[in-house]
């Protein structure tokens, strides 16, 4: 049978000639280079409608592109009111405030906490930790760069650098310089400071708009600067990023990255619902007769868009019918708009922020727990950008401290102990807290040492915890009794009294 089944096959085959599938090459261009995409996302954190219709505009070179609300060009010079919603700029701040919010505490050796504290103050740490989130947030990743300044302070110099002024020198996985640009313009010409931050090096080098290198006292302000080395084996540059880009290897993705359409749709919505608004006003329609005239010319008044708007009707000759006034306003789907806000914006926030995070349709009668349900999206968001951080602030920390030391003439030294410790973010209520650990008590699934811990977690010390266990155990009857012998050491406590008094005897 089975070689029946073969020339089936076979005839199947040749009767269906199928031939193998030809590999043509598919090319795709990228609308937006890396710097491109970078300028994209800190407009729409700027939130400035007229810089964002200006640069969709002057980008949109493929038809998707100009097919956007922003990138729209109005026939006939028409002016459309273009409005932007400022959500993305919203999302940032939010997320970075919950996040700097929650930093209680920065632990180290008590010997560097003294000079960590003025370190701190005088770079204004918690401000420059609140900056970097957000730039690294917008731009997708950046770097910090810690210099030395004795002409401005006696400590290092802690400064963040976006991603788009930021370059890395990647072998084979490992980081081996970072590269810092800033612009300078001398008469009207351009030039690029390229500082290449590595490990033991700090090298310097100035070019114009072409990119050809060019003295360092062509900028009067770089006129001083010279290549710094040092014995120590490490790099003054920390990098961060808080999500991997797939279209640009080893740069790190804005949060706004996917999210130009849902962006775009939002603003569409809120524009054609503003102009409808607008558009649906009352139309008065005066006959040529009764409309107002100037009282110094008797010319008719033009009418006004805010105060004194109307139409022109002619007269009327009608014997029965006189010249009269008529008010005329349409009809606004308001419901349809509403509908179409709350999808566009759900879809601008979906994988980023829960709306609850915002203030956005929270309902009065949701409880506690609802409430952290509608929070977990934030959650998620948030803990991803907690777990870079604390591997990027310890590391950060260590190099403030080893610049420190090298300002001294004092070697670099080892690296400190130094952990983050971040708080709860939608933690339940002390009301909650004593429902739900009271239950469990009631249950007799938990011990008084675990309810009191789970109530006053670290807002109380190990001293007024256990205080708070004993007084607890003395109201509720609880007596605390020495753990019974088990057979063995009555056996071995009886076998030495019969010894004892053995060797009495004797």
């Amino acid at each position: 049978m089975g070689w029946i089944k073969n020339m089936v096959t076979k005839a199947a085959v040749k009767l269906l000639n199928i031939q193998p599938a030809v590999s043509n090459p598919i090319t795709i261009q990228e609308p937006l280079s890396f710097e491109g995409n970078v300028m994209k996302n800190r407009i729409w954190y700027r939130g400035e409608s007229s810089e964002l219709d200006q640069f969709f505009k002057q980008s949109a070179f493929d038809l998707t592109s100009k097919s956007r609300f922003w990138a729209a060009v109005p026939s006939r010079n028409l002016n459309i009111r273009k409005m932007h919603s400022g959500v993305p700029a919203i999302i940032v701040e939010t997320l970075a405030d919950i996040v700097t919010s929650d930093i209680n505490s920065i632990d180290m050796e008590e010997t560097q906490e003294q000079i960590w504290e003025e370190i701190s103050k005088d770079n204004k740490f918690n401000k420059t930790i609140k900056k970097s989130i957000i730039e690294t947030l917008v731009a997708g990743d950046g770097a910090f760069k810690i210099t030395i300044d004795t002409d401005l302070t006696p400590y290092p110099i802690l400064e963040y650098y976006s991603g788009e002024r930021v370059d890395y020198t990647v072998k084979r996985g490992r980081l081996q310089e970072v590269l810092f640009y800033t612009d300078y313009t001398v008469k009207n010409k351009n030039y690029r400071l390229i500082e290449s931050f590595g490990k033991g090096y700090i090298k310097n080098r100035l070019v114009d708009d072409r990119g050809i290198e060019v003295s360092l006292f062509t900028v009067p302000e770089l006129a001083e600067l010279k290549d710094v080395t040092f014995d120590s084996n490490f790099m003054m540059a920390v990098p961060m990023k808080f999500f991997e880009s797939q279209k640009w290897n080893g740069r790190g993705k804005s949060i706004f990255d996917n999210k130009t359409d849902s962006f775009d749709a939002l603003d569409e919505v809120i524009s054609q619902w503003i102009d409808a608004i607008r558009a649906g006003r009352v139309q008065k329609y005066i006959p040529e007769d009764l409309i107002p005239r100037d009282p110094k010319t008797g010319e008719l008044m033009q009418p006004n868009p805010f105060d004194n708007q109307f139409i022109q009707l002619n007269s009327s000759f009608s014997e029965k019918e006189g010249s009269k006034t008529e008010l005329l306003q349409p009809e606004i789907k308001y419901e349809a708009f509403v509908e179409s806000y709350a999808k566009a914006l759900d879809m601008c926030l979906q994988g980023i922020i829960s709306p609850a995070t915002l203030g956005i349709d929270l309902k009065k009668l949701d409880n506690a727990e609802a409430q952290r349900e509608k929070e977990k999206t934030t959650l998620y968001t948030r803990q991803k950008i907690i777990d870079e951080l604390q591997e990027v602030m310890p590391e950060l920390i260590n190099v403030v401290f080893k610049t420190y030391n090298v300002m001294g003439n004092k070697p670099a030294g080892e690296d400190l102990d130094v952990s983050i410790n971040f708080g709860e973010y939608a933690s339940p209520s002390f009301n909650d807290k004593v429902e739900t650990v009271g239950k469990a008590k009631t249950y007799g699934v938990m011990s008084i040492e675990q309810c009191v811990q789970e109530l006053y977690g670290d807002t109380w010390t190990d001293e007024q915890k256990s205080e708070e266990v004993k007084r607890l155990k003395e109201e509720q009857g609880v007596m605390e009794a020495e753990e019974p012998k088990t057979i063995d050491e009555e056996e071995l406590n009886l076998d030495d009294t019969i010894e004892g008094e053995e060797d009495g005897q004797e």
